[in-house]
């Protein structure tokens, strides 16, 4: 669709980019084409100015404006032009998209891009991840699944923007796809229980688990694991610890720390200042109550191809217990898909700053491992936060696409800009005035920045009752429904081996 004509200006046409006469209204940020002597080239307006000869000088307009109308004498309003400045992406070429490296000529026509040709431009999938329709053109928002999980996914939006709609979105998107298509595992981290109507959605693939009733099995961890728990643990009670814990470990038996407590209490070689440093970390562990002899659950048996498993943090207030949780769960995860004995995962993190802020926290360790290493096996996280400010710069540089939505605070935005070339001073003002839903995406997923409008997630968020029963229905088609205060360890995980066929069937 022919939409308007090259025009030459004191600065432009050149090789970054030119002015057009516009035919008709147009958006700032739709993509055009224009011919320079390499070919096609693509370009997205960056800006409009709408102009009129009969209304440039202010005298003249005052003079008859004081009289009546200028619009009654002369035939001002045929005089209005639409001015667009665009920025070149690239030129067509056989390897793909090249630089242009020559201007189009002044009279040359420009040009709507078609459909196919755009998604080409940008990298879009006609099999990929549908999160919306581009917000200048009907083209749908389709990103290829291996460009968006190749490394990480940072969803970063003020309260209230559509963050957790967009990530739902995704996850709906990937319980959807074919077995052909690809399927990674999805795990969710849900801090404010906003993620059950998946659970109705999806019954037979979104399952639901009580945070409240996760278990960490002492007998796997090391004393540098439970050190992570209490950071402030010295270096010398560690390697006392680690003499206990090892002592326990050769009996062959599980134990909880119950056990470990005993343990200490029976050694001759601690000192007594050991012992009473020991025992206070040891009780301040037992607080929590989240140690018990075997894990809940067994992490690798929740990882499902094309299945998603919600962890509902969203009643425990202990912001320590929801670190030592997601610390956990992070570290069994991961070891087991360096192990390739899970499929590829992809782990969404909500609240993401809570858990990898810019400052020291129990569980930004694992995340930033998983940040730096991630990539090379496949495990992916997806981290939500309204305060990019606050996360942790190490996570933030191993992102790979990013999905921004509206944010007013120009200390993230400011953060932002440092974090990104793709974000200008232009375009973070653009981003505080998106709309609730809609959404800057750059990175890996595209070959060009774009905004998109982030349909609706199909799941409605469901009451805590029903929340609270979509867990214990999990937890019993795993035949481990919690018994009283404390978890009764069942036989199969009792009798496991190192690696176990999953609860459920692959779906």
């Amino acid at each position: 669709m022919e939409i308007g004509t090259v025009i030459a200006t004191s600065e432009d046409p050149d090789v970054f980019g030119f002015t057009f006469l516009a035919k008709r209204e147009i958006k700032a940020g739709s993509f055009v084409g224009v011919g320079v002597p390499q070919g096609k080239a693509f370009a997205v307006i960056t800006n409009i100015v709408r102009t009129n000869q009969y209304f440039a000088s202010p005298e003249i307009v005052r003079g008859f404006e004081l009289r009546g109308s200028l619009a009654d004498v002369m035939p001002a309003q045929h005089w209005e032009c639409w001015l667009a400045k665009a920025r070149f992406v690239g030129v067509s070429s056989a390897e793909g998209f090249d630089r242009v490296l020559a201007p189009p000529s002044p009279g040359e026509k420009v040009f709507l891009v078609s459909a196919d040709e755009l998604s080409e431009l940008l990298g879009l999938a006609p099999a990929g991840v549908g999160i919306g329709v581009l917000r200048t053109h009907p083209v749908p928002a389709r990103l290829d699944l291996t460009r968006l999980f190749q490394k990480h996914v940072a969803i970063l939006a003020m309260s209230g923007a559509g963050k957790s709609n967009c990530a739902q979105v995704l996850v709906e998107e990937i319980l959807t796809r074919r077995p052909d298509q690809g399927r990674p595992a999805v795990i969710v981290m849900d801090v404010h229980g906003e993620y059950g109507g998946l659970h109705e959605e999806f019954p037979s693939q979104a399952h639901v688990l009580d945070g409240r009733h996760v278990r960490i099995g002492l007998s796997t961890l090391s004393a540098e694991r439970l050190r992570e728990f209490v950071p402030e643990m010295s270096g010398a009670q560690m390697r006392e610890l680690k003499r206990v814990l090892f002592k326990l470990k050769q009996t062959g038996r599980s134990f909880d720390l119950d056990d470990v407590l005993a343990e200490i209490e029976r050694a001759e070689d601690l000192t007594r200042a050991s012992k009473q440093a020991l025992v206070g970390w040891i009780y301040d562990l037992k607080s929590l109550h989240v140690f018990d002899r075997f894990d809940f659950p067994f992490w690798p048996d929740v990882v499902v191809p094309g299945a998603a498993l919600i962890v509902d943090l969203s009643r425990i207030t202990s912001l320590r217990k929801k670190q030592i949780l997601v610390t956990h769960a992070l570290w069994e995860l991961f070891r087991a898909r360096e192990r390739r004995h899970v499929p590829p995962v992809v782990v969404f993190l909500e609240e993401a700053h809570l858990f990898a802020p810019s400052e020291n926290a129990i569980s930004k360790r694992v995340i930033e491992r998983i940040a730096r290493e991630g990539r090379k096996f496949h495990f992916s996280l997806v981290v939500i936060s309204q305060r990019p400010v606050r996360l942790s710069t190490t996570l933030l540089s191993q992102v790979g696409s990013n999905i921004i939505m509206r944010i007013t605070n120009p200390y993230d935005l400011d953060h932002l800009r440092r974090s990104s070339e793709a974000i200008t001073s232009q375009t973070a003002d653009m981003i505080s005035s998106l709309s609730v839903g809609e959404a800057l995406v750059f990175g890996e997923a595209v070959n060009y920045p774009i905004f998109v409008r982030i349909r609706k997630k199909k799941g409605r968020k469901i009451s805590g009752g029903h929340f609270e029963q979509a867990a214990i229905d999990f937890e019993r088609s795993m035949n481990l429904i919690p018994r009283e205060s404390r978890l009764e360890t069942p036989d199969h995980v009792k009798n496991r081996s190192a690696v176990s066929s999953p609860a459920f069937s692959p779906l």
